[in-house]
């Protein structure tokens, strides 16, 4: 199996984060978290006239997809770059919506969301889990309950996050849209998709925060020289490094098993291989940001500090769309079989998305 990226792969990653330096998304970030979300629109359809949504849309409706290897580098990058906004949620809703075999349905949202003109979300609700990311911003909210799937009309019971970029609110009332088991395994599907995309995000916000760390304490002095040369610190920093390098070749091969995933694929199990990537991304990350936090001293917890709006996205990033519990029982539970479902944090603790207590 072969994991490394194309040169046009390797390429468009770097366009993305030539794109997303220079379009600031710090104060980006910190406008959708103040609900000022002109600014991230705007970026969005930057992101859309890239090609982004694109990738999560068949050709038919205008898109170039579902392509998940590109997803992983597209959401690696914008892991790096801290965007904010449901980007999982609408690539989780394009697959949703397309594996669902509604045409009607496919047509009336695809187009917008491969254009950038529909911010989508998309939420698998349960009782200990019933928020959904954006709900009270995206120009759509899909909602699953069971075999069921409905499009909520209004939201509500806003529930704060340790990222203040992440704005979770219940999604209410609304129209059904169908039923049926062709909702639960188009669920199935596009909670995979979102999965894939989370481990991504995740393992590209380690290493921005490797990058900065490193940078940093090469130029941080104590007693004459800078903290980086101390061998303590290098071991931190070494772990965290190959953290990060140890998922990406996970993160890959979970890539190229949901390529290969359909109704009649017998290849690699790509449910397992997602969670396996997403518990190690998640991981890595959430190591990243306690060592950039505890060799940032004291600026580290400051909310002027740029380098504060990524680590606290770390260890959301790591629970949404399936604790490492979950993950890790889904790993555990072998091929074609259903893991005992893992406990879900309490609601108060509002550092996971609305979807981490469901499994496959």
């Amino acid at each position: 199996m072969r994991f490394l990226l194309t040169d046009e792969q390797r390429q468009f990653a770097r366009s993305l984060d030539a794109m997303l330096a220079a379009a600031g998304t710090p104060a980006v970030v910190r406008a959708w978290a103040d609900g000022d979300t002109a600014p991230g629109r705007a970026l969005w359809s930057k992101l859309a006239d890239a090609g982004v949504f694109a990738l999560a849309v068949p050709e038919r409706y205008d898109g170039v997809g579902l392509l998940p290897v590109e997803l992983a580098v597209v959401f690696a990058e914008l892991g790096r770059h801290a965007v904010p906004g449901p980007l999982v949620e609408t690539v989780a809703a394009a697959a949703f919506l397309d594996r669902l075999g509604n045409g009607a349905i496919a047509a009336d949202w695809l187009p917008g969301i491969a254009a950038g003109t529909s911010v989508v979300s998309f939420a698998l609700l349960t009782a200990d889990a019933p928020y959904a990311l954006d709900a009270a911003t995206a120009d759509a909210v899909f909602v699953v309950e069971g075999d069921t799937v409905r499009l909520a009309e209004s939201a509500g019971g806003v529930q704060r996050s340790a990222d203040p970029a992440r704005r979770l609110a219940r999604p209410l009332g609304g129209a059904v849209l169908a039923r049926g088991p062709a909702v639960t395994a188009a669920a199935r599907h596009a909670s995979r998709v979102a999965r894939l995309a989370t481990a991504a995000q995740s393992l590209g916000l380690g290493r921005a925060l490797l990058a900065r760390t490193v940078e940093y304490v090469g130029r941080r002095t104590q007693f004459g020289v800078p903290i980086g040369s101390f061998q303590a610190v290098k071991h931190r920093l070494a772990d965290v490094l190959i953290a990060l390098e140890f998922a990406q070749p996970l993160l890959h091969s979970a890539a190229l098993a949901l390529a290969a995933d359909g109704p009649d694929a017998e290849g690699p199990d790509a449910g397992r291989e997602i969670a396996a990537a997403k518990v190690a991304a998640g991981r890595a990350a959430h190591g990243a940001a306690l060592t950039a936090l505890h060799l940032h001293g004291a600026l580290g917890y400051t909310d002027e500090l740029d380098l504060s709006l990524w680590i606290r996205k770390a260890r959301p990033l790591r629970d949404a769309w399936g604790t490492p519990a979950v993950c890790r029982a889904r790993v555990l539970a072998g091929p074609g079989t259903a893991p005992a479902p893992a406990p879900a944090p309490a609601p108060a603790s509002a550092s996971a998305s609305a979807q981490e207590a469901v499994d496959e």
